[in-house]
């Protein structure tokens, strides 16, 4: 055990000088996030990791695995982006493993998922419950969404990263 997590540690500190930041999922998905979408990353309020070349603001999230569920917040960004492993119930992780995957890109009209959330009686906050629905319409990878058209150098790029 030793071992692996002198391994775990070489290999985190090799990200870390790579992105400028320590290698958690959260910074490596900004990273990943800014690398592919051209995304400007900055300071900002809590819950805003950056900026689309058209002003709006971003919080991105790598779900290592996409079980339906979002950190929303009501003073949130313009938009949420999940980089998302592979589809899985909301479950306990006790004997599973969560590989750092991008299997699939979801981008997200912030206002939009708080105002079904609420129109739902739901909870707006950390691991809000999203309906299928609007996972479906908010996919961008691997299918296309003509409402935010990934090119194919996106695509391969993402595609490193995959299952």
């Amino acid at each position: 055990m030793a071992a692996l997590i002198k391994e775990r540690n070489r290999i985190d500190a090799e990200l870390a000088a790579h992105i400028g930041r320590p290698a958690l999922t959260g910074h490596l998905g900004e990273w990943i996030a800014a690398q592919v979408f051209g995304i400007v990353l900055e300071k900002g309020p809590k819950g805003v990791n950056g900026r689309l070349d058209d002003g709006r603001s971003v919080d991105v999230k790598w779900y290592l695995k996409r079980e339906g569920l979002l950190d929303v917040r009501e003073d949130g960004p313009d938009l949420y982006l999940v980089l998302a492993g592979p589809k899985a119930a909301a479950a306990s992780s006790r004997g599973t493993t969560r590989p750092m995957v991008v299997d699939s890109v979801y981008l997200f009209d912030a206002a939009a998922v708080a105002a079904d959330l609420r129109a739902r009686g739901r909870k707006i906050g950390v691991a809000a419950s999203v309906r299928a629905e609007l996972w479906e319409a908010a996919e961008i990878y691997p299918r296309h969404n003509p409402s935010f058209p990934v090119t194919d150098e996106q695509r391969a790029q993402l595609a490193l990263l995959g299952s």
